[in-house]
């Protein structure tokens, strides 16, 4: 079996949809699943449709029209607001799409008029955290010029939080945005189907016990995949945190000196982090067990990798990845590493890294024949699974 590889248990990401459609359908809320991260990997979105995710969130056309190429029907939301130069991609593939500028809502209309088609719109509006939106003073004109297109249907609205600056969703801006929409059904008289809420940042707002309001959808990326919020990288309780793991193979296995020695200047990159960040008590005096494993930072985000237990993550190059351990080491070796959403993004989108798709402990590759592990059995980072509400530690 090939490394670097992302291995990708279904089953785990199974639970995680559908216990949190669970939940949320609880609270009257449905969810969009977010891909990206998986670069819309299809297996993925098929597990989740079979958990009951009822539309898929991507930011990018054409992962919409290559997950419909593999034979996906589920509605595609985008995301992103489209580009004026793919508004006829847009509509002819992308069921809906966010947006925020009348521009592209007019170009919209057309091209939707040209295919013959109507294109579900979702007005995005800003409330603090200064990515995209409408100001909310504006949202009623923009509405009024969505309703006036032929070619367009007004879906809703909806918010984004927690991206930029990290604003997170609480009492005052989900009601702000509720209001918003009943403003919006009274002016124009009609009933908005959707007030998307966010994304995965907003589940410690309804774990808190906070009435949602209008809203009665979201859009989950990282709650999904990796069974955590953005905010505080917090696990989910009852959400499996390891269902996507990165193995990576030892290159080079040396005991060598703790520090380096010569007339020293700047290195290509910026130090990922210290052992004492990454791995408390790992450094000692003398000579250590020193290794460099295949990965590097043109293949993922090193910051946001979790070491297996006894291993520490001392740097990284564009294609190394150097480590120390307080055990020996041999070339072959194969460590198994935790990833956080940014490691993942990064990882998904590598050529250099394979993406093995796991039913329970059977194999099913997703770009190569499944096989048994090579040299050691891959050490594990320590595993969180456990209800909706955040939690610091396992449940």
């Amino acid at each position: 079996m090939s490394a670097p590889r992302l291995e990708i248990r279904l089953d785990h990401l199974h639970h995680n949809a559908r216990s949190l459609k669970r939940q949320l359908a609880a609270r009257g809320i449905a969810i969009t699943g977010v891909s990206k991260a998986s670069l819309g990997l299809p297996e993925i979105v098929r597990t989740w449709a079979a958990a009951g995710i009822a539309s898929i969130g991507e930011p990018r056309i054409e992962t919409i029209e290559a997950l419909i190429a593999a034979g996906i029907t589920t509605p595609m939301l985008l995301i992103r607001s489209p580009m004026l130069s793919q508004v006829q991609r847009v509509v002819a593939h992308a069921s809906s799409s966010c947006n925020s500028e009348p521009v592209v809502l007019r170009a919209l209309a057309a091209a939707a008029l040209d295919q013959g088609r109507r294109h579900g719109v979702l007005l995005m509006v800003e409330l603090g955290d200064l990515r995209e939106g409408i100001l909310p003073a504006d949202l009623e004109a923009v509405a009024q010029l969505t309703l006036e297109q032929p070619g367009l249907r007004l879906l809703g609205i909806g918010t984004n939080l927690g991206c930029q600056h990290g604003i997170a969703a609480d009492p005052r801006n989900m009601a702000e945005l509720s209001a918003l929409a009943n403003a919006l059904e009274r002016r124009f008289s009609l009933r908005l189907e959707i007030v998307s809420g966010g994304n995965s940042s907003n589940l410690p707002w309804l774990a808190a016990g906070h009435p949602p309001g209008r809203i009665n959808h979201l859009r989950l990326g990282e709650a999904l995949l990796l069974g955590r919020e953005p905010l505080s990288r917090s696990a989910l309780s009852g959400l499996h945190t390891d269902a996507i793991s990165l193995v990576a193979e030892v290159i080079e296995a040396k005991d060598k000196p703790g520090q380096p020695w010569g007339q020293r200047g700047r290195t290509s990159f910026a130090p990922v982090a210290t052992p004492a960040q990454r791995q408390p008590g790992l450094r000692q005096p003398g000579l250590r067990q020193r290794a460099l494993l295949a990965l590097g930072i043109q293949d993922v985000d090193p910051a946001g990798l979790t070491p297996p237990a006894g291993i520490a993550i001392v740097g990284a190059s564009s294609d190394h990845l150097v480590i120390e351990a307080d055990h020996p080491l041999a070339v072959g070796d194969e460590l198994r590493f935790g990833l956080d959403y940014s490691a993942l993004l990064r990882a998904m989108t590598s050529p250099f890294i394979e993406r093995r798709c796991l039913q329970g402990n059977a194999h099913q590759g997703s770009t190569a024949q499944a096989g048994s592990l090579r040299g050691r059995r891959p050490r594990t980072p320590e595993r969180q699974s456990g209800r909706l509400s955040p939690s610091g530690s396992p449940g």
